[in-house]
């Protein structure tokens, strides 16, 4: 064999095992990339539920709030008019 012939088998095993590398390497990066988009997934869930329970019970309250006033209103005309309880 000559030393031609030697080097170009050994660049070319050479080039295999930096590709292979090149190759965990990139498999690596993309698992972790896996992994980060989960973890951020994940929370943004958690976030969504807990603003979806806050909603609901901003807007259970809100609506206590308006009936109470309006309750408050048809005694104040009732009383106005004599016909509620205060007579």
């Amino acid at each position: 064999m000559s030393s031609t012939q030697f080097n170009a088998g050994e660049n070319h095993g050479q080039t295999q095992k930096k590709t292979e590398e090149w190759i965990d390497s990139a498999k690596g990066t993309a698992q972790s990339a896996h992994d980060k988009t989960c973890d951020a997934l994940g929370r943004t869930q958690e976030q969504a539920h807990r603003s979806q329970e806050e909603s609901a019970g901003f807007l259970q309250q809100t609506g206590e709030k308006v009936a109470n006033m309006a309750q408050g209103a048809v005694d104040g005309v009732k009383n106005t008019l004599g016909m509620g309880e205060k007579k």
